[in-house]
């Protein structure tokens, strides 16, 4: 379908080496973009952008770690340099180093999870602006938890729901550049991201009894959401919160 035609974009997808953001990335190189996978680790990231290679789609990776704005703008610097331009970014990148009572968070915790889940994805948007000549489709994902924050996941709730926030701030200052800019809100998801949920069989248990239908999502059903996010499908849509959650929140 035309629609979703992404031949010719250059889509930047942080996160990428595994989860949620593998699998967007394999999604978006299907439709034909020209994925650059970024991640913290270049050894998995590589990896990642080899498998999707082997079945005949475009990939690069390019390592950078999300809590360092500098490393954020070298590596605009060589994506303008080879590629001259960026028509998606995808901000999938988080952490999570906070299990447990909101109040028993340390600061060194808070700095760790604002650099990489809210800093980060400014200073992604930041530098991706000016490279987005025009046209350009970003989705920032966020988390269910921006609404109802998790059961010990109150520090890395509360960072979501402030993407949540400046989704919506950047689509209004954006949407004049003809950059749209809209959330992903998944729910619970099969991720090592979500591994201390899962493999807790009392915790997962209390979890799925929120989903109506009765199961956590596998990382492919977030792929699709963002298909849509970026693809011309989407045209008039800025600002949005797409959830993908199972009916958690309904």
């Amino acid at each position: 379908m035309k629609e979703f035609d992404l031949e010719g974009k250059i889509a930047v997808i942080t996160g990428a080496s595994r989860g949620i953001g593998l699998a967007i990335a394999q999604k978006l190189a299907q439709h034909g973009a020209q994925c650059i996978l970024v991640s913290r680790k270049a050894e998995s990231l590589e990896a990642a952008a080899a498998g999707i290679r082997e079945k005949g789609h475009s990939a690069e990776a390019m390592a950078c770690h999300m809590g360092h704005p500098d490393q954020i703008k070298a590596m605009y610097e060589k994506i303008m340099e080879k590629y001259g331009a960026v028509d998606i970014l995808v901000n999938n990148a988080a952490t999570n180093p906070h299990f447990g009572e909101m109040l028993t968070a340390d600061e060194g915790i808070w700095d760790k999870t604002l650099d990489v889940n809210l800093k980060g994805p400014f200073f992604m948007i930041k530098y991706a602006v000016p490279l987005m000549k025009g046209k350009g489709a970003i989705v920032n994902v966020s988390s269910v938890n921006a609404i109802k924050p998790g059961l010990f996941q109150g520090v890395y709730s509360a960072t979501k729901a402030a993407l949540l926030n400046m989704t919506q701030t950047l689509a209004r200052e954006l949407a004049p550049k003809g950059i749209r800019v809209n959330a992903l809100l998944p729910g619970l998801t099969d991720t090592q991201f979500a591994s201390a949920i899962i493999s807790s069989e009392e915790i997962c248990k209390y979890a799925v009894d929120q989903i109506p239908m009765g199961r956590y999502a596998k990382p492919e059903e977030m792929a699709g959401a963002v298909l849509y996010l970026v693809s011309d499908a989407a045209s008039f849509t800025t600002g949005a919160s797409l959830i993908c959650d199972g009916g958690m929140l309904v």
